[in-house]
């Protein structure tokens, strides 16, 4: 019988897995299924760029997987039991179905959190998923000249929004609201070019805001100011869903799996996780956060850790070090900001053009590599090891 592993995902983090267990593990010993609730890989760092009006063609996951063998099944995971190693299922057509697997790699990734603000759920748009994107796009397409555009956070999702609405639609009056100073953890020449960028696309900065309720067309303070907005775009960071904790893995406060270094549950060793559901430690003692580089780091670690095992090889340990952020400050201007050991902004940044053909170059250089998960590594695909590492039982690294 056949080893089944089952990928839970297919954004950065499960697609880049997906494809290369599926190219390194013979289809003799392995079957590989990815469960996913829309048919294309989604860009997710490039979705303010949709939202603001861009045209952009995401990639077929049946091309992505195309002569790999990975068995596609478009549904959302409504459960996991990892007691009896089952994956609950519902397909677009509402039909609920249930899949077995040996190995679980959970990738679901993470949404938007709306940290209890009133009228967020009901009035706020955000970039997190492609329908909630595509959503703002039309919103704010509809939008005339003078309308009011707020994003609220001052995280690198933020920054990025408030720039590419700005750029793309001068007509519009955007504004950003921070809870501190917006790039607070930059360098102070990044921060001085972020703000000269901010001058220079005329957003209104309400730093030291936090935003307490969102309403039709104005958000409120903390202390009570009110800010219009004809839309608000709520970008004041990301939280997992409660699927993990509720199943019965173990899990951190912030509902993300605990793992060990390996990306393997503490609590389920047939179970991995990547990605920003993931609650891993990074080398440098701190955990990662929520981020497209956060996903490759521990993707390659899980894809790694679940092959050597399953094969009865030594488990190897990957990077997971952080070199530095990328920020897009619109489609001619960016911000690179290296960082120390600590991941606290060293005294080195790069900006302007050159940054942003950088940070363009990352985008795309993201996207081919969840198309082509293998390059540069051996193309054979190895047999997998007797009974023990089959049956999915703890095999020491």
């Amino acid at each position: 019988m056949k080893h089944r592993i089952v990928v839970l995902g297919a954004g950065y983090a499960g697609a880049f897995a997906a494809g290369n267990l599926a190219r390194r593990l013979s289809p003799a010993d392995a079957e590989i299924t990815v469960v996913n609730a829309v048919p294309d890989f989604i860009e997710r760092m490039r979705l303010h760029q949709l939202a603001g009006g861009r045209d952009l063609a995401f990639r077929k996951l049946t091309d992505v997987f195309a002569g790999t063998g990975v068995r596609l099944r478009l549904a959302r995971v409504t459960g996991v039991d990892p007691e009896r190693r089952t994956v609950a299922v519902t397909g677009a057509d509402g039909a609920a179905g249930e899949l077995a697997y040996d190995t679980l790699l959970y990738a679901l990734g993470s949404s938007v959190a709306h940290h209890g603000v009133p009228g967020v759920a009901e009035y706020a748009f955000d970039v997190t998923g492609l329908s909630s994107a595509l959503r703002l796009r039309e919103r704010l397409a509809g939008l005339g000249a003078g309308g009011t555009v707020l994003v609220v956070g001052e995280g690198l999702t933020g920054i990025e929004a408030a720039t590419e609405f700005a750029e793309s639609r001068p007509d519009l009056s955007v504004a950003l609201a921070a809870r501190g100073e917006p790039g607070a953890w930059l360098s102070p020449k990044a921060r001085r070019h972020l703000r000269q960028a901010f001058d220079r696309l005329g957003i209104t900065v309400h730093e030291h805001s936090g935003i307490a309720a969102v309403e039709p067309a104005r958000a409120i303070t903390a202390d009570g100011t009110s800010i219009p907005a004809d839309v608000t775009v709520w970008s004041a960071g990301f939280a997992v869903h409660p699927l993990a904790g509720a199943s019965g893995l173990e899990v951190a406060g912030t509902g993300q799996i605990v793992v060990d270094r390996t990306m393997r549950s503490v609590s389920h060793p047939d179970v991995y996780a990547a990605g920003d559901c993931v609650c891993a430690i990074g080398d440098n003692g701190r955990p990662l956060p929520m981020s497209c580089a956060s996903a490759g780091y521990t993707s390659m670690q899980a894809t790694a850790a679940i092959i050597a095992r399953l094969t009865g090889g030594e488990v190897p340990a990957t990077a997971l070090k952080y070199h530095g952020n990328h920020i897009g400050l619109g489609r001619r201007d960016a911000i690179f900001q290296a960082v120390d050991g600590d991941a606290r902004s060293a005294s080195w940044y790069l900006a302007g053009r050159t940054a942003a053909w950088l940070k363009s170059g990352i985008l795309k250089g993201s996207a081919w590599s969840i198309a082509h998960p293998t390059f540069g590594l051996p193309t054979h695909k190895r047999r997998l090891a007797t009974a023990p590492a089959r049956a999915g039982v703890k095999v020491a690294a």
